[in-house]
This record gives structure tokens, sequence and C-alpha cells, in this order.
């Protein structure tokens, strides 16, 4: 039986009052079975083992918790200050956008309104990330980054549909351009553009992270644009060069947009880590863990980019000894699939409560 690893609760006294040890009984007779809590820090890997006294009933959780807050830090402070030099430049490349005339410039303008607003909602996301666990809340607010990487990739989305159909529309109707005004600020621009981003590349690369370089990155674009599309407007007077760039870097950004999207939707729809499908891990845990006679029910997903989590079931050769065998798979998911937060249950044969497996995640030995 899958157990909802999605809803536990884990609640601690503060540290002032709470014991360093406590042990309880559940039930009465052979049936109860003990377990003990230890005193544990912020950064904690617990496993609770059960065995009912009914054969090799048991289950074990293995939380590996690592919150890794001065990355959150690093993260957290790169992108508050890259929101700041792109708010400080969006004003003045919108305005001279539109004194020059310039779709490039306005088209730029925008992106980073976007990006502003974006890069707020990224140091937001980190900031969530440090807030603790709940009862309501139990894998506290590590999803949040991810989330907001998948809305700014939205966001990416409708912006190239919007520079698109202004870059046609031009296509359609030339109109002047100031080329002077416009390379001028078009070079400011990408000045700013080229800090930000070195800023925001200066650390870690989790999905948020990225999805606030890809708005950087469209913008740098947009301003190296304007400045070739300025050259060429005064030079040769083309001014049709201004919506054909725009066009072509609203289909780079598309690109680079969809796999934003790809893999931050992939963990908000639970998918499996990349190389910790079921199949794989029910496998290799018949293989390689003793005294493992069968694995199924698998399910494997990511709570955040960093942290896979899984559950599933063993069926123990006869005679095994559950707790150990429970202590060994966890050791196995760590060391192999990297996943610290695992939920075993460990059965008998043909005892499963939930029937026969039926999505293919299940692993026999020979």
């Amino acid at each position: 039986m899958r157990t909802d690893t999605m809803s536990e609760r884990h609640t601690t006294a503060p540290a002032a009052h709470r014991p360093a040890a406590a042990s309880h009984r559940h039930g009465a007779g052979p049936g109860g079975h003990d377990h003990a809590h230890d005193d544990h820090d912020h950064d904690h890997d617990h496993d609770h083992d059960h065995d009912t006294g009914h054969g090799h009933r048991s289950h074990g959780h293995s939380h590996g918790h690592s919150h890794g807050h001065s990355h959150g830090s690093s993260s957290e402070l790169r992108t508050a200050v890259a929101a700041g030099i792109t708010v400080a430049f969006m004003g003045l490349e919108f305005v001279g956008g539109l004194l020059s005339g310039s779709l490039a410039l306005v088209a730029d303008a925008a992106h980073m309104a976007t990006d502003a607003a974006s890069l707020g909602l990224a140091w937001w996301a980190f900031r969530q990330v440090r807030r603790p666990a709940s009862g309501r809340m139990s894998f506290g607010h590590h999803r949040m980054p991810v989330l907001i990487a998948f809305a700014n990739g939205i966001c990416l989305i409708l912006l190239t549909v919007w520079i698109a159909t202004e870059a046609v529309t031009r296509l359609l109707h030339p109109v002047p351009v100031a080329s002077g005004p416009m390379l001028a600020i078009a070079v400011a621009g990408l000045i700013a553009n080229v800090v930000s981003f070195a800023v925001l590349a200066a650390g870690e690369r989790n999905l948020n992270i990225r999805g606030a370089l890809l708005h950087v990155a469209g913008d740098m674009l947009g301003s190296v644009a304007a400045i070739v599309a300025a050259v060429i407007i005064w030079f040769t007077g083309f001014v049709m060069i201004d919506p054909i760039l725009s066009l072509l870097v609203a289909l780079l950004l598309l690109r680079a947009t969809a796999s934003l999207l790809r893999e931050s939707g992939h963990i908000l729809m639970e998918g499996a880590p990349e190389g910790g499908e079921g199949p794989q891990i029910a496998a290799d845990l018949v293989k390689a863990v003793p005294g493992v006679r069968e694995v199924h029910h698998v399910h494997s997903w990511m709570l955040s980019e960093d942290r896979p989590h899984a559950t599933l079931h063993v069926v123990v050769e006869d005679g095994g000894d559950g707790p150990a065998v429970v202590a060994a798979v966890k050791q196995r998911l760590r060391t192999r699939f990297r996943i610290d937060h695992a939920t075993v249950e460990v059965e008998l044969p043909g005892c499963c409560a939930d029937g026969p497996p039926g999505d293919g995640a299940a692993a026999r030995a020979a």
C-alpha cells in the first residue's frame, strides 16, 4: 500500500522544551509495536520501522531534508540585484523606443517589464522556500520556485506572440525609425542586460534562476538586434530590418522557453526524475539488495528539481529481516538514485493489501 507522504506531518516541540528522545507503544499484546523518535535538527534523516508482529509487515519513512539555505540566500540576492538593474533601464528604453519609432526598442522595453515582474516573483519564491513546513504544508514551500519558473515560461510565450504580431504589422506597414537615438539606447540597454545576466549566472542554476536567465537573455538578444538594426538603418535606410530582427529574436526565445516549460511542467505533474523511473528502481533493488524478493507499486516524483521522492512495496524472502531490508533499500535509494525521502512498505509474498501492481513498476528476483 502506498503511504501518502504528501500528507505526512512532522510536528516538533520547540527545542528548548523538547526532550532528547521519546518512545511510545502502539496497541497491546503481541500486536503492538514500539518506535522511538530521536531529537533532530533542521537537517535530519530519520527512519520509522514498524514491526507489527504479523510476519514481515512493516514500513519505513526516510527523510533527508537538505534545505540549502546558503544557496537560497545567494539566489535571492542575485535576483534582487538583477531586478533593480532591469527596472532602472526599462523606462529609458521604452521612452527611447517611442521617440525613435523603433519596434525593437519598444519590444525590448516590454520584455524588460516582464523581466522585472518575473525577477520579483523569483525573489519572492526563494523567500518562500525558507518558510518552515506546517501541518497544512508538510513539505514546506520547496515547489514554489518551480511554479514560478513555469509561470515565467507562460509569460515568455505570450510576450513572444506579441512581438511576432507587432513585427508582422511593421513588415506590412513600415514606419520611419530614428537610428541615432535607437543606437545609443540599445547600447545602454545591452550593458544593463549583460550586467544582470552576469549577476544571475554567478551561482547555482535551478529552474527558477534558469527562467530568470532566459528573460534576461531575451533582453540581451533584443538589445543586440536593436543595435544591428540601428547600424543598418543608419547606413542604408532599410527600416524593414527592425521588425525582421525582432521576429528572429522572438523565434529564438520561443525555442528556449519550450525547454523551461517542459522541465518545470514535468515536476508540477509529479513526473519521475530522469533515471529514477519506477521500473528502473524496482529492477535495481531486486538485483542489488539482499533479501529482496520482489519490488512493486513504485512511485517516484520530484518535489523540486533537487528533491526526488519515492514510495514502494518490498516483498522479502522467507525468514528475511524486515527492518534490515528497509534500511538497505533506503541506503540503495540514496546512493544510486539520490532519493533521500522514501517510504518503504515491507510485505510477505502474496500479502499486498493494495492488490497486484498494475502500473508496470515491478520486478521479481529470478
